[in-house]
């Protein structure tokens, strides 16, 4: 009875985000009360102290996990915020980008630089930055929204094949699973199903569009925190692959380090409108993010994601691979994952590739499958989670063309 009533409440949070335009109800207050009225329940439900310490435990870690990504998320989202605000980021699409440009070579080439970019940084970062592309370009709105959808594809598909680029890539890494070479043959999915993507959405696509050009003078210490912020996510890969240190460390290191600079080069008004930038984030992307993630820890701790496992040990792996992928576009891949490494299945190196590939872009089919969709679904006013289904054709289509490809690839390389 009690699973039951849990199980609703995280039915009605999906719905409130489906129908968010029609009860024009903020979806992030929605999942937060959802998902601390679930939390509530699991305590007043607890039948000994024991049980209820228990749950409490998990809520800790659960917070632990929230709590660290909401930092990264601020960091990363004030860096970006100013580096947008000075144009640095016009700047860079410049010297990457031509002024004018045919939407159907846009397409493509967004596509490769999310995929890139993905790869040898965190999703939240490419997100942001691919996102901070489209400011730069005069484009019209069903425009923006097709090229939302291939950034958040991108970003998925480019971080499968290195441990630096998704956190499910490295848990199935360390687990003894699969090599490094083996991890960067993924690359060759991934590239082939973001490019199918992309020409796929620019077939309705025609004509050319502008740069929006800006005359903001960048100054030198504009350029030093543009530095900085490179630094800092290569410093984040660095210092996580040989001294295990957390990307959150680094990056709040990197902020710290740009308030510091701003004191040393501004006068005491600038060092304060530096401060600023903090107001400039979306809190309500990141109140979205506490009450999904809550409403994910329940289910872990009711011991869905376990069941879930057991299931999929019981089917054969390739489909079952597959099949999990979409899943993890209703939970999240992360604990997903964790659960599927529990229960120790026997796979091949074919069947380790293909579920790395899966729960890596399967979070793609639905907007809020991802932290790049929910990012962009806050960021992109003409993207809901309506908006997004239109697509989900194309998506399942690239998914399961880089999937197979996968499959191929590790029957191969055996």
């Amino acid at each position: 009875m009690l699973n039951t009533f849990l199980l609703l409440l995280a039915v009605l949070a999906l719905l409130s985000i489906i129908f968010e335009e029609v009860t024009h109800i903020n979806k992030a207050k929605t999942t937060l009360f959802l998902g601390c009225i679930s939390w509530i329940t699991l305590f007043i439900a607890a039948p000994t102290a024991t049980d209820a310490s228990a749950v409490d435990q998990q809520l800790e870690e659960n917070l632990l996990e929230i709590a660290t990504l909401w930092l990264f998320l601020m960091s990363t989202m004030t860096f970006v915020a100013y580096l947008n605000a000075k144009g640095m980021i016009q700047i860079v699409v410049g010297k990457l980008f031509p002024q004018s440009i045919n939407v159907r070579l846009l397409m493509i080439q967004v596509a490769i630089f999310s995929l890139l970019l993905s790869a040898i940084c965190d999703n939240v970062t490419a997100t942001l930055v691919s996102l901070g592309l489209l400011t730069t370009f005069k484009l019209e709105s069903n425009i923006r929204r097709r090229m939302a959808v291939l950034i958040i594809f991108a970003v998925n598909s480019g971080g499968v094949s290195l441990i630096t680029g998704d956190v499910t890539t490295l848990m199935i890494f360390l687990d003894g699973h699969v090599k490094m070479g083996d991890l960067l043959m993924l690359v060759i999915p991934a590239a082939a199903s973001v490019v199918l993507l992309s020409v796929l959405f620019s077939f309705k696509a025609s004509g050319r569009v502008y740069a929006n050009t800006t005359t903001q003078t960048v100054e030198t210490v504009d350029v030093i925190i543009a530095l900085i912020f490179v630094s800092t996510i290569v410093m984040t890969m660095v210092l996580n692959i040989f001294f295990a240190i957390p990307p959150v460390l680094t990056f709040l290191t990197g902020l710290s380090v740009m308030f510091l600079v701003g004191k040393t080069v501004h006068t005491d008004t600038e060092e304060i409108r530096i401060l600023e930038y903090i107001r400039q984030v979306e809190f309500d992307t990141l109140l979205f993010f506490l009450g999904i993630l809550l409403l994910v820890g329940m289910l872990k701790q009711i011991g869905v994601l376990e069941q879930l496992a057991a299931v999929y040990a019981s089917h054969n792996p390739d489909i079952a691979n597959y099949v999990t992928g979409m899943g993890s576009a209703l939970l999240d891949n992360v604990p997903l994952t964790a659960a599927l490494l529990k229960a120790s299945p026997e796979l091949s190196l074919a069947g380790w590739l293909g579920l790395t590939y899966a729960v890596g872009v399967g979070g793609s089919l639905l907007v809020i499958g991802s932290a790049s969709g929910i990012i962009a679904m806050s960021k992109i006013e003409e993207l809901t989670f309506v908006s997004y289904l239109k697509y989900v054709p194309a998506l399942l289509l690239c998914y399961s063309g880089g999937y197979l490809l996968t499959l191929f690839i590790g029957h191969w390389i055996s």
